[in-house]
């Protein structure tokens, strides 16, 4: 079985890589380039590679996301990737 410590408070940032963002269940906002949207179970959202961006949790219950990052922004143990090289 493996364990995992979740920590919260700082968040954490992903610059090398484009995301997508699948909203599972709850309710917030995504602040993408300065431009807001609502989220709630089923919004897909897609951020580009370094697009500013900040996802909030604005409901009661928990906002939980499915998140996909191409190309992949961390290895099977948790350690960051090197960043692809442009067209490659």
């Amino acid at each position: 079985m493996k364990h995992k410590k979740l920590r919260f408070g700082e968040g954490f940032r992903v610059m090398r890589a484009d995301q997508w963002l699948y909203v599972v269940s709850g309710i917030g906002e995504a602040l993408v380039n300065g431009r807001r949207r609502r989220l709630a179970a089923g919004s897909l959202v897609f951020i580009q590679r370094r697009e500013k961006h900040e996802v909030r949790n604005t409901g009661r219950g928990l906002l939980r996301t499915l998140n996909f990052y191409v190309p992949p922004a961390y290895a099977s143990d948790e350690k960051p990737l090197k960043a692809a090289k442009p067209g490659g």
